[in-house]
């Protein structure tokens, strides 16, 4: 495929809003993109305007599978007026692509199609199975993927690369990533009368407190680093005169394996336990989604083979690492089957949700071709 044909394949995936929806859009686009080069594709919907997207290429007798995998969606914009360029213009200049998605990670999901396409368009032989999966929500719960794992996409995996932004470096280990709420009933009354009320918003107050030490003893793991937690929404009150019966607040945890997602529930649990046993404190904990972290082995055949072949494209070594937010190889996991992960892709960690997102062509065009690459040698 012709570099410009490439380019228009990424500009259009950016120029769709699949903002946290809209997936539906992507898919769509996809496959009728791998339908004009002969690759059947399912579209495997999640609700409305939602859906994923499975394909496979290779041979189809055997039981040898590497999986491609990109989720369709990303955050939201915020305000279009801060942004360089409209957001969803796949605006090009000096070489760098511009816009919603362009890293995180349209950018990987343009290159994992483009690898499709050219082996199909090709007819390269590979000894095994090649299989895309493009999924839902991954920005905002990972339902795509947590269904795709339900329903048995997992469990025959020799590999799986995730696309996510890594600036071309690989990626072979991520925290998890946990969100909770935490609601707090009060009793409303006059402000003139708090001893008439309860108030929400200090009793949940006293949650914050804890929480801000409650992970003091959590052991650092070698790989990941110390697990990280914050509160990071709070919500109460709804007129300055009245007591507020009720608030709630929002936090994000991000577990690493010596102290797992089951650990971190258990200990905000411990947190609400106690403090409900003070007068007049109710709180209810609810968790809202809860990813794993990931960590594999550098010496597995898949990493070991990724980083050979993008050391010879890229000229230089590449670097081995690890990042502390999650992708939907924490769902893909949960499957009984085991596999290693490589999370490899376009575009910097660092510009995935920023204003201005932007990728780098070239190194849009380098990483497009270690997957191709890699495919082929994985299912040699």
């Amino acid at each position: 495929m012709e570099s410009q044909e490439q380019l228009q394949i990424l500009k259009h995936l950016v120029s769709l809003n699949s903002v946290n929806g809209n997936e539906a859009a992507v898919a769509d686009y996809i496959q009728h993109l791998f339908a004009d080069h002969g690759i059947d594709s399912q579209v495997i919907p999640y609700a409305p305007g939602r859906s994923n997207l499975v394909a496979e290429i290779g041979d189809t007798t055997s039981d040898h599978v590497l999986a491609l995998s990109g989720h369709l969606d990303t955050v939201a914009t915020g305000d279009p007026a801060n942004w360089q360029f409209p957001p969803f213009d796949a605006h090009v200049e000096n070489n760098v692509l511009y816009g919603r998605g362009s890293a995180d990670m349209k950018s990987g999901l343009a290159g994992m199609v483009i690898t499709f396409i050219n082996l199909a368009d090709a007819g390269t032989p590979l000894k095994g199975r090649l299989r895309f999966i493009g999924t839902v929500g991954e920005e905002n719960g990972a339902m795509g993927s947590r269904m795709l794992t339900q329903q048995g996409l997992a469990d025959d995996l020799d590999g799986l690369v995730i696309g996510e932004p890594t600036g071309g470096n690989l990626v072979y280990a991520h925290n998890g990533s946990l969100n909770y709420h935490v609601f707090c009933q009060g009793k409303g009354a006059h402000s003139s009368m708090p001893e008439k009320g309860i108030n929400a918003i200090t009793n949940l107050i006293k949650f914050v407190t804890a929480e801000k030490t409650a992970f003091d003893n959590a052991p650092v793991s070698p790989e990941l680093g110390p697990l990280v937690h914050n509160v990071t929404v709070f919500k109460g009150g709804e007129q300055v005169n009245s007591i507020p019966a009720n608030a709630e607040l929002q936090g994000n945890i991000r577990p690493i394996p010596e102290f797992d997602n089951q650990a971190v529930i258990d200990r905000l649990h411990q947190v609400v336990d106690q403090l409900n046993q003070e007068p007049d404190v109710h709180l209810t904990l609810h968790i809202d989604y809860s990813f794993k972290p990931i960590i594999s082995d550098p010496q597995e055949k898949l990493l070991q083979l990724t980083k050979s072949i993008a050391d010879q494209e890229f000229g230089h070594p590449i670097q081995l690492q690890v990042i502390h937010g999650a992708t939907d190889a924490s769902e893909f996991t949960k499957s009984a089957n085991h596999f290693p992960v490589a999370v490899y892709g376009a575009g910097e960690w660092s510009a995935a949700h920023s204003t201005n997102e932007s990728v780098d062509l070239d190194q849009f065009a380098h990483v497009q071709r270690v997957y191709q690459k890699l495919a082929e040698e994985f299912l040699a």
